[in-house]
């Protein structure tokens, strides 16, 4: 049975609270997390780096035992993102394979959902993935699934950041694989005077600082896009589509 979700890098779990909510297990793994791996419920949390031992052991049960649903990446971008490619020479200075090592990251996401035989997708802002692997499958802005949340629904970690119902432009590139389905958008107004939604929020814009916390806050997963994925590419809502299917073929 297709019952747990992975996510992988993510550090708030907004990707998998609609998923959890469901009934499904849910798996999240990122170094921030208290090292080790504990269970609360159906939240599992693994405080490593993907490519550490206990890591790919929790990893290598879920998709040997056939119980994946999905999985989500969300590769740390601060060595791709093109909005720091000011810094890139210093870096490059400091360590020439430095991108090098940032795509490590973003392949073992796509590898990891290319086994799961499962939907997945992994994500990043506008970056040198593009030109380094692929060009991205969709792009998307945070506001075009605000209809997705109820009206005026405030976001529950960062609501000093955020607007109600992700009403702010960023856009966001994914790489997507095994069947992922790019669920319909439901735009709402962009917030803070932005017109055509390329810009970000106004408050998003302050979050310059390279603090764990603020790099938590710009990477955090807008909600009405992770509803709208649930709504998706659930299995279980979608079972009598791919009977009807099966058949058909």
């Amino acid at each position: 049975m297709r019952d747990t979700v992975l996510s992988l890098c993510d550090y708030t779990g907004i990707m998998v609270d609609p998923w959890i909510e469901a009934g499904y297990r849910a798996i999240l793994v990122d170094p921030q997390h208290p090292a080790g791996t504990h269970t609360d419920g159906l939240l599992t949390t693994v405080g490593h780096e993907i490519d550490h031992p206990e890591s790919w052991d929790v990893i290598r049960l879920a998709i040997s035992a056939g119980s994946v649903a999905a999985v989500f990446g969300f590769p740390v971008c601060t060595d791709l993102a093109v909005s720091g490619t000011a810094r890139w020479a210093d870096k490059r200075e400091r360590d020439p394979h430095f991108q090098a090592r940032a795509m490590a990251l973003v392949h073992e996401c796509r590898v990891i959902g290319e086994l799961s035989g499962a939907p997945w997708f992994f994500e990043n802002p506008v970056s040198s993935i593009s030109s380094i692997y692929r060009k991205p499958d969709y792009t998307f802005h945070p506001y075009e699934y605000g209809g997705y949340l109820p009206e005026g629904e405030a976001h529950p970690l960062y609501p000093g950041y955020f607007p109600p119902q992700d009403a702010y432009g960023k856009r966001t590139c994914l790489w997507a694989g095994g069947g992922f389905v790019m669920p319909p958008r439901r735009p709402v107004p962009i917030a803070d005077g932005q017109a055509d939604g390329q810009g970000q929020s106004k408050a998003h814009n302050k979050l310059g600082g390279r603090s764990a916390k603020t790099k938590n806050i710009r990477s955090a997963t807008p909600m009405g896009f992770a509803r709208a994925v649930f709504i998706a590419n659930e299995p279980r809502a979608h079972a009598n589509d791919n009977h009807r299917q099966r058949i058909l073929i």
